[in-house]
């Protein structure tokens, strides 16, 4: 009646308990129901602390946490919440890492407030009591934090929560173009990607998700061919962004045997599947999937991606792009060109300007303003009735300018069940005048 579940298991005559036979005296039948007399108090979750939710398959974290004297920490009048990887995700090797190094992993897996398992949307940003950031991935038959996904067995006690995870959890460190950088096997991706002027695509704050090509996708391009494939600007950005997903989408996360249909930031759609716990993107296998970013995540294939959709009407780059890939029949017609794909990189700008020493009008008022600028002077046209002020030569002015409203749609878990949220929101760009 208290809300939480018991686990009832019979084993010949005797009955247990949430696993322990603690049953002295069973079936005794009353007008109105049946008795059996036990000879433990059962203690509910909502009576316990946050560190006695954490049952057999989470007790190396939990001894972690008491060694590394972060047991401590978990004050019985605070609220937390437990990230709790399983036993198994702790190899030898994690296991005999420098403390100091293994006290700051298990920092990341303690939240500084109490999270339940309804409380957690897609694209939520977690804090750790290590000052760390964590995102939340919600997808339609899993929940994921960064790239470790929940198992069952999420429970609330008196002073927090505790979810059960398959992986320890890392937060990312590093953008998309920082991680391939450092990886040499992604050198030629990297110098087309530049090429292409689309650099600046996976430095920028966002939420992507790349299909990144090893050195071994272009083996045996000539620099000959490598020069007439950068020479077609928009089939090098085509094929390239063909990679490029927005969206972050964890392999783990993916219902097993079920393909998902994702469309590219070129257009056209991608297939993965997880089979296997194997990421098949195009039915080809990924040879590292899951690599966490600060935005977004990598999926590492040894194949060059082509959407099967678009045609190549020039024989050269026909040739090239047919030895490059295999897993498709490329089309052809003649004459058929490549699309020039429009890309916006969205930044927050703050505009600062110099007042000339002169009387100039504002808007005093947060209506719209339009704002028209020639080579030898600045117009400022006002909608409605606005308020006029005189600005100082050497004044700072800021003003507000709302710009279109953008909706925002996010998955959150309400009783269990996944539940589309769709909220609106206004942006504001601040002009310093």
């Amino acid at each position: 009646m208290e809300g939480n579940t018991i686990e009832i298991g019979c084993e010949g005559d005797s009955i247990s308990i949430n696993g322990i036979k603690m049953v002295n005296k069973k079936d005794i039948v009353t007008k109105n129901g049946v008795i059996h007399l036990i000879d433990e108090v059962l203690i509910p979750d909502s009576a316990k602390q946050v560190i006695e939710l954490a049952g057999k398959q989470q007790t190396t974290f939990t001894d972690l946490v008491a060694q590394l004297g972060l047991a401590s920490s978990l004050k019985p009048d605070g609220e937390y919440t437990l990230l709790a990887p399983v036993n198994n995700a702790f190899s030898d090797d994690t296991l005999s890492m420098d403390q100091r190094l293994l006290k700051l992993i298990l920092q990341n897996h303690i939240l500084k407030v109490k999270v339940g398992l309804s409380d957690l949307y897609n694209g939520q940003i977690l804090e750790t009591i290590g000052g760390k950031q964590l995102r939340v991935f919600v997808y339609r038959t899993a929940i994921c934090i960064e790239n470790s996904c929940m198992v069952r067995g999420s429970k609330q006690g008196r002073n927090g929560a505790i979810h059960i995870f398959r992986e320890i959890i890392q937060p990312a460190e590093k953008s998309l173009h920082e991680k391939l950088r450092q990886d040499k096997r992604f050198s030629i991706f990297l110098s087309l990607l530049e090429a292409a002027d689309l650099k600046d695509l996976l430095t920028q704050p966002g939420d992507w998700t790349l299909f990144a090509p090893t050195n071994d996708a272009f083996k045996g391009m000539t620099n000959e061919e490598r020069e007439i494939l950068i020479g077609n600007k928009n089939a090098l950005q085509n094929i390239i962004l063909y990679h490029l997903t927005p969206g972050v989408y964890i392999g783990k996360g993916f219902e097993p045997g079920v393909t998902n249909i994702l469309k590219t930031t070129q257009g056209s759609k991608i297939y993965l599947k997880g089979v296997n716990e194997t990421l098949l993107v195009n039915e080809l296998k990924s040879k590292e999937s899951d690599i966490m970013t600060t935005n977004g995540v990598i999926h590492v294939v040894d194949k060059l991606l082509y959407p099967a959709d678009i045609p190549v009407g020039n024989d050269q780059l026909l040739e090239i792009l047919n030895k490059l890939i295999k897993y498709i029949q490329i089309k052809f017609v003649r004459g058929s060109t490549f699309k020039e794909i429009p890309m916006t990189v969205y930044t927050t700008k703050i505009i600062t300007k110099l007042v000339e020493p002169k009387i100039k009008v504002i808007q005093g008022s947060l209506q719209p303003i339009t704002k028209t600028e020639g080579p030898a002077m600045t117009k400022i046209h006002i909608e409605g009735d606005p308020d006029f002020r005189l600005i100082k030569e050497g004044e700072t002015v800021t003003e507000v300018i709302h710009g279109e409203p953008v909706i925002k749609k996010y998955t959150k878990i309400i009783d269990g069940v996944p539940v589309e949220i769709t909220e609106k929101q206004t942006r504001e760009e601040r002009i310093i005048t």
